[in-house]
């Protein structure tokens, strides 16, 4: 591509951006416009400057922080807390975000959907099984998987239905990527540990992780639910992994001081925390990974791979 015509494409994203329209936004980001209507009127979220008429247009600012949020939303943070995190955002849009929007499979996601409305358990599995096989497992749970559950999580918020389809998937979910956790011929030598700390129940994400991880041939050491920090000391202790993922899904799990009170090894483990529970709070000194993608990359380099 010429400078002369990827001038002329950056002077076309900078003209789109001065003012996108509700529909727009909802293109590139991949979710429906009322999803953008309903994050306006609850949060605040919405356009910021105005057209010559009356209508309202979102600036370049203003995607900036719907594109925040979606990814926090997306990595498994609830609405709110994304929500809060988003209104103090001050990251710009970079090329690649304009270039390539979040993927969501739209029309899957509600196949899958309505096949867990139906506990139908083998087209679930089935679909699952395929689109995991189509695109990875950090393709299927991103694009799949989360918004799938995040569209379970809102029929119960709505009509207090879906704690049967949940339950249900989730275990498919965990059958399915549980398959192929056990690596035969890691390429480390020492494995990372990842745990759920506190009274954390919620595996979901951990799992996700560990499938993500051994498609990259890399081992790990899988603690799951529930991990005391007595358990999490005692590995420490013995083998002084390079990396600990801890996954905190609710705030009431995300204890910080336990994890500063950890026995202090040679070398000093990577810290990595995962999980909305971990939102907002200070965590000094851990590195908090925001996605499947992130928390991957940052154990394998803790890993030295």
């Amino acid at each position: 591509m010429s400078s002369e015509s990827h001038t002329s494409q950056s002077r076309v994203g900078e003209s789109e951006l001065a003012g996108l329209s509700v529909a727009a936004v909802a293109r590139r980001l991949g979710v429906a416009p009322g999803t953008l209507r309903t994050w306006d009127r609850r949060y605040g979220l919405g356009p910021s400057a105005r057209t010559a008429g009356t209508h309202r247009r979102y600036s370049k600012d203003d995607l900036a922080r719907l594109l925040y949020m979606h990814k926090l939303v997306i990595s498994g943070v609830s609405p709110s807390g994304a929500a809060q995190l988003a209104m103090i955002h001050k990251g710009e849009i970079q090329s690649p975000e304009l270039a390539s929007p979040p993927m969501v499979k739209g029309q899957l996601v509600n196949a899958l959907f309505r096949a867990t409305e139906r506990l139908d358990r083998v087209r679930v599995e089935q679909m699952i099984s395929t689109q995991i096989d189509k695109d990875g497992v950090v393709g299927a749970w991103t694009n799949l998987l989360v918004p799938m559950l995040r569209m379970i999580g809102e029929e119960w918020q709505r009509t207090g239905t879906g704690i049967a389809s949940e339950h249900m998937v989730s275990e498919i979910i965990k059958q399915v990527l549980g398959r192929d956790i056990l690596v035969a011929n890691p390429r480390n030598e020492r494995t990372a540990l990842l745990a759920c700390i506190g009274e954390e129940v919620h595996t979901l994400a951990l799992t996700a992780l560990a499938a993500a991880l051994a498609e990259e041939n890399i081992a790990v050491e899988f603690l799951g639910a529930r991990t005391p920090i007595e358990a999490i000391s005692e590995v420490l202790r013995r083998s002084a992994p390079p990396a600990i993922f801890l996954w905190a899904q609710l705030p009431e799990n995300a204890t910080f001081e336990k994890i500063t009170a950890l026995p202090s090894v040679r070398p000093a483990p990577r810290i990595i925390l995962g999980g909305p529970g971990w939102a907002g709070m200070d965590c000094t000194g851990a590195i908090v990974a925001t996605d499947l993608i992130g928390a991957r990359r940052e154990i394998a380099n803790a890993l030295g791979l």
